[in-house]
């Protein structure tokens, strides 16, 4: 069996080296990316399953994101990580190829199972 592969994506490096170390600890293969810039930068060498990325960046913003990811990579799973004052973002996000969003801050559990779903749909089981 593969090993799921994790990007997750976000300006907050508190709140990304936090989520990037339990995630790791879960044995699930997680690095981190401090802007949109960074993690196409990095998608360029390195494949991964699913990406958590952060709606609100300075630069280039999650959205703005988002679309390089699916041009570069389609096959790429993306969950959307949105604040309450950017619910739209995450919806937005979702027309463009978001699998799913989630709300900040998320609690590890639900963003566990989001990344669960979308791994399997990327791997083409159901549930």
């Amino acid at each position: 069996m593969n090993t799921l592969r994790v990007l997750i994506v976000d300006d907050e490096d508190d709140l990304r080296e936090t989520i990037v170390k339990r995630l790791n600890a879960r044995k699930i293969q997680t690095e981190g990316a401090a802007s949109g810039i960074n993690a196409l930068e990095i998608l360029k060498d390195k494949d991964f399953d699913v990406i958590v990325l952060d709606v609100k960046m300075p630069g280039m913003d999650g959205i703005e994101t988002l679309q390089h990811i699916k041009k570069l990579k389609p096959e790429i799973e993306v969950i959307m990580l949105t604040g309450h004052a950017s619910l739209e973002f995450g919806l937005k996000g979702m027309q463009l190829g978001a699998f799913d969003y989630v709300m900040k801050p998320a609690p590890l559990n639900e963003l566990l199972d989001t990344i669960g779903q979308a791994y399997n749909k990327k791997s083409g089981l159901t549930l």
